[in-house]
Protein backbone atom coordinates (compact mmCIF):
# COMPACT_ATOMS: atom_id res chain seq x y z
CA UNK A 1 0.00 0.00 0.00
CA UNK A 2 1.29 3.47 -0.67
CA UNK A 3 1.43 6.05 2.30
CA UNK A 4 -1.30 7.93 1.09
CA UNK A 5 -3.85 5.42 1.53
CA UNK A 6 -2.34 4.42 4.79
CA UNK A 7 -3.31 8.02 5.50
CA UNK A 8 -6.57 8.11 4.59
CA UNK A 9 -7.68 4.35 6.28
CA UNK A 10 -6.40 5.78 9.28
CA UNK A 11 -8.52 9.10 8.96
CA UNK A 12 -11.53 7.48 8.51
CA UNK A 13 -10.76 4.84 11.14
CA UNK A 14 -10.39 7.72 13.44
CA UNK A 15 -13.74 9.32 12.17
CA UNK A 16 -15.58 6.36 12.68
CA UNK A 17 -14.79 5.71 16.55
CA UNK A 18 -15.61 8.90 18.83
CA UNK A 19 -14.23 9.41 21.77
CA UNK A 20 -15.96 7.03 24.21
CA UNK A 21 -16.60 9.69 27.09
CA UNK A 22 -17.78 12.06 24.85
CA UNK A 23 -20.69 9.69 23.56
CA UNK A 24 -21.16 8.30 27.38
CA UNK A 25 -21.14 12.18 28.63
CA UNK A 26 -24.16 13.18 26.60
CA UNK A 27 -26.19 10.07 26.96
CA UNK A 28 -26.12 10.83 30.82
CA UNK A 29 -26.88 14.76 30.53
CA UNK A 30 -29.80 13.01 28.67
CA UNK A 31 -30.96 10.57 30.93
CA UNK A 32 -30.48 13.20 33.77
CA UNK A 33 -32.50 15.49 31.84
CA UNK A 34 -35.89 13.63 31.61
CA UNK A 35 -35.54 12.14 34.82
CA UNK A 36 -35.39 16.00 36.54
CA UNK A 37 -38.09 16.98 33.86
CA UNK A 38 -40.02 13.79 33.75
CA UNK A 39 -41.04 11.60 30.21
CA UNK A 40 -44.42 13.75 29.79
CA UNK A 41 -43.86 17.26 28.50
CA UNK A 42 -45.70 20.25 28.48
CA UNK A 43 -49.20 19.30 26.69
CA UNK A 44 -49.96 22.31 24.38
CA UNK A 45 -53.94 23.18 25.41
CA UNK A 46 -55.62 23.41 21.42
CA UNK A 47 -57.09 26.56 19.96
CA UNK A 48 -60.51 26.40 20.04
CA UNK A 49 -62.27 28.09 16.86
CA UNK A 50 -65.56 27.83 17.60
CA UNK A 51 -68.05 28.67 20.49
CA UNK A 52 -69.19 24.79 19.91
CA UNK A 53 -68.29 21.81 21.24
CA UNK A 54 -68.97 19.16 18.77
CA UNK A 55 -68.63 15.23 19.91
CA UNK A 56 -65.71 13.58 17.93
CA UNK A 57 -67.15 10.20 16.19
CA UNK A 58 -66.18 7.23 17.83
CA UNK A 59 -66.57 3.49 16.82
CA UNK A 60 -69.87 1.90 16.18
CA UNK A 61 -70.15 -1.57 15.46
CA UNK A 62 -73.15 -3.02 13.84
CA UNK A 63 -75.14 -5.23 15.57
CA UNK A 64 -74.97 -8.58 15.80
CA UNK A 65 -77.90 -10.19 17.79
CA UNK A 66 -78.21 -13.38 19.53
CA UNK A 67 -81.72 -13.73 18.08
CA UNK A 68 -84.05 -12.29 15.74
CA UNK A 69 -86.43 -9.85 17.00
CA UNK A 70 -88.92 -10.82 14.24
CA UNK A 71 -89.92 -14.94 13.86
CA UNK A 72 -90.96 -14.31 10.11
CA UNK A 73 -89.44 -11.60 8.20
CA UNK A 74 -92.32 -8.62 6.63
CA UNK A 75 -93.24 -9.27 3.30
CA UNK A 76 -94.19 -6.43 1.56
CA UNK A 77 -98.21 -6.32 1.16
CA UNK A 78 -97.81 -4.30 -2.38
CA UNK A 79 -98.01 -7.13 -4.85
CA UNK A 80 -99.16 -6.28 -8.41
CA UNK A 81 -102.97 -6.91 -7.57
CA UNK A 82 -102.71 -4.27 -4.96
CA UNK A 83 -100.18 -1.82 -6.71
CA UNK A 84 -102.86 -1.40 -9.74
CA UNK A 85 -106.30 -0.54 -8.37
CA UNK A 86 -108.20 -0.73 -12.24
CA UNK A 87 -107.97 0.76 -15.37
CA UNK A 88 -109.13 3.88 -16.23
CA UNK A 89 -111.36 4.44 -19.28
CA UNK A 90 -112.15 8.06 -19.70
CA UNK A 91 -112.25 9.80 -23.15
CA UNK A 92 -108.95 11.09 -22.16
CA UNK A 93 -107.67 7.50 -21.15
CA UNK A 94 -108.86 6.47 -24.72
CA UNK A 95 -107.38 9.13 -26.67
CA UNK A 96 -103.97 8.20 -24.56
CA UNK A 97 -103.97 4.97 -25.37
CA UNK A 98 -104.87 5.68 -29.36
CA UNK A 99 -102.27 8.31 -29.91
CA UNK A 100 -99.33 7.99 -27.39
CA UNK A 101 -99.60 4.10 -27.13
CA UNK A 102 -100.21 4.79 -22.78
CA UNK A 103 -102.32 2.64 -20.63
CA UNK A 104 -104.06 4.58 -17.52
CA UNK A 105 -104.33 3.39 -14.53
CA UNK A 106 -105.45 4.19 -10.84
CA UNK A 107 -102.74 2.75 -8.85
CA UNK A 108 -102.27 2.40 -4.65
CA UNK A 109 -101.24 5.67 -3.48
CA UNK A 110 -97.87 4.18 -1.75
CA UNK A 111 -96.51 2.60 -4.63
CA UNK A 112 -93.72 4.19 -6.13
CA UNK A 113 -92.64 3.99 -10.31
CA UNK A 114 -90.75 0.97 -10.54
CA UNK A 115 -93.37 -0.96 -8.66
CA UNK A 116 -96.33 0.03 -11.41
CA UNK A 117 -93.54 -1.19 -13.90
CA UNK A 118 -93.00 -4.38 -12.70
CA UNK A 119 -96.79 -5.22 -11.69
CA UNK A 120 -98.22 -4.09 -15.45
CA UNK A 121 -94.58 -6.18 -16.25
CA UNK A 122 -96.12 -9.40 -14.77
CA UNK A 123 -100.24 -8.61 -15.17
CA UNK A 124 -100.06 -8.09 -18.97
CA UNK A 125 -96.90 -9.33 -20.05
CA UNK A 126 -95.81 -6.33 -21.69
CA UNK A 127 -92.30 -4.30 -21.65
CA UNK A 128 -92.89 -0.36 -20.31
CA UNK A 129 -90.82 2.31 -21.56
CA UNK A 130 -91.52 4.55 -18.57
CA UNK A 131 -94.06 5.55 -16.10
CA UNK A 132 -95.34 9.40 -15.35
CA UNK A 133 -97.51 9.19 -11.87
CA UNK A 134 -99.94 12.36 -10.71
CA UNK A 135 -102.25 12.34 -7.53
CA UNK A 136 -105.40 13.50 -8.37
CA UNK A 137 -106.90 16.60 -6.09
CA UNK A 138 -109.76 13.45 -4.37
CA UNK A 139 -106.25 12.02 -3.23
CA UNK A 140 -105.96 9.04 -5.53
CA UNK A 141 -103.25 8.29 -7.51
CA UNK A 142 -102.83 8.16 -11.50
CA UNK A 143 -100.53 6.11 -13.79
CA UNK A 144 -99.50 6.80 -17.26
CA UNK A 145 -98.14 3.71 -18.35
CA UNK A 146 -96.19 4.21 -21.86
CA UNK A 147 -95.80 0.76 -23.75
CA UNK A 148 -92.65 -0.38 -25.68
CA UNK A 149 -93.45 -0.25 -29.89
CA UNK A 150 -93.87 -4.08 -30.10
CA UNK A 151 -96.67 -4.03 -27.84
CA UNK A 152 -100.38 -2.43 -29.04
CA UNK A 153 -102.46 -0.48 -26.31
CA UNK A 154 -105.49 -1.21 -27.50
CA UNK A 155 -105.20 -5.01 -27.97
CA UNK A 156 -103.89 -4.71 -23.98
CA UNK A 157 -106.96 -2.40 -23.11
CA UNK A 158 -108.93 -4.94 -24.74
CA UNK A 159 -108.14 -7.84 -23.26
CA UNK A 160 -108.78 -5.85 -20.10
CA UNK A 161 -111.95 -5.05 -21.52
CA UNK A 162 -112.17 -1.69 -20.73
CA UNK A 163 -112.29 -0.38 -24.25
CA UNK A 164 -114.95 -2.89 -25.58
CA UNK A 165 -117.99 -1.17 -23.75
CA UNK A 166 -116.91 2.28 -24.98
CA UNK A 167 -114.72 2.35 -28.12
CA UNK A 168 -117.12 2.04 -31.12
CA UNK A 169 -114.72 0.53 -33.47
CA UNK A 170 -113.60 -2.40 -31.49
CA UNK A 171 -117.52 -3.78 -31.56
Amino acid sequence: MSAATKGKAAKTAAKAQPPASASNDTKAKAAKKALVKGVHGTKQRKIRTTPYFRQPRTLRLPKSPKYPRRSVPKLSSLDQFRVITHPLNTEAAMKEIEDHNTLVFLVDLKANKKQIKDAVKKLYDVNVLKVNTLVRPDGRKKAFVRLSPEHDALEIANKVCTVSMFHPDTN
